[in-house]
């Protein structure tokens, strides 16, 4: 169940800005359970977010995304699990949302699986990236460059 459309990029276990990304190949790491539940980077840019602004709704204007969004999301991961990743508080005074201790192991543990997925991608990625064509551009964004431009 995916509601966010945001991209985290990791390498070897360090967040990567744009010009980053454009310099190096990653691996990104979508966690799919048998149950139907998945986490990926989407899900851990969300609990960051919940962790800096203490609520879900104050997670949604950090990411840009929708309080729904985030609130749907949110319901997903702690449904995935037996032990809820995001507590909440509802209410207008006090109310607002807090990782639990089991969400802190989720990230602990996501961030230790992509470490080592990069880890032992880095000479394969480094292959391909050496017989990558650097002049290469996708269409789509060539396309509103030159929308843009006119």
């Amino acid at each position: 169940m995916r509601y966010i459309q945001r991209e985290w990029n990791f390498v070897a276990g360090k967040a990567m800005g744009v010009k980053d990304r454009q310099q190096a190949a990653h691996v990104a790491i979508e966690i799919n359970f048998p149950n139907g539940g998945s986490f990926g980077p989407e899900d851990l840019m969300l609990i960051e977010a919940i962790r800096k602004a203490r609520s879900i709704i104050g997670a949604s204007r950090v990411l840009g995304l929708s309080y729904r969004k985030c609130w749907l999301t949110t319901d997903a991961l702690n449904r995935t699990f037996e032990s809820p990743v995001i507590a909440t508080f509802p209410g207008r005074r006090g109310g607002g949302a807090e990782v639990t201790p089991f969400g802190e192991r989720l990230v602990a543990l996501y961030r230790s699986i992509e470490r080592h997925a990069g880890n032992s991608a880095r000479k394969s990625l480094e292959e391909l990236m050496a017989s990558l064509d650097r002049t290469f551009e996708p269409r789509a964004k060539a396309a509103a460059e030159e929308r843009d431009l006119a």
